[in-house]
């Protein structure tokens, strides 16, 4: 019933720029506060960004502030993060996370890879 799906993800060369798309279906979902996740094998997962529902308010951690922008339509039930000047520490699994009613939804999660 709830399904968040991801997409835009690859392979970039360091520097580069890359636009995540997550698509959400089954909720209302300008009333949802959306995050993006990332996760690296052997590390937990850990923020990339945060919006809330009317999209008037973000954070971001201090690894990618100033090179992510997250952002959403509310008319299309989508959410993006422009990531720019990418590195390779920012290669991860890269995930969607939707927050309504005391429920948490995840996407599946999508690859990026930053290599040249």
């Amino acid at each position: 019933q709830v399904h968040l799906e991801e997409s835009g993800g690859g392979l970039v060369q360091p520097g580069g720029s890359l636009t995540l798309s997550c698509t959400v279906s089954g909720i209302t979902f300008s009333d949802a506060n959306m995050r993006w996740y990332r996760q690296v094998p052997g590390k937990e997962r850990e923020l990339v960004s945060w919006i809330s529902s009317a999209g008037g308010s973000t954070i971001y951690p201090d690894s990618v502030k100033g090179r992510f922008t997250i952002s959403r339509n509310n008319a299309n039930n989508t959410m993006y993060l422009q990531m720019n000047g990418l590195k390779f520490e920012d290669t991860a699994m890269y995930y969607c996370h939707a927050f309504l009613d005391w429920n948490e939804y995840w996407g599946q999660g999508i690859q990026v890879t930053v290599a040249s």
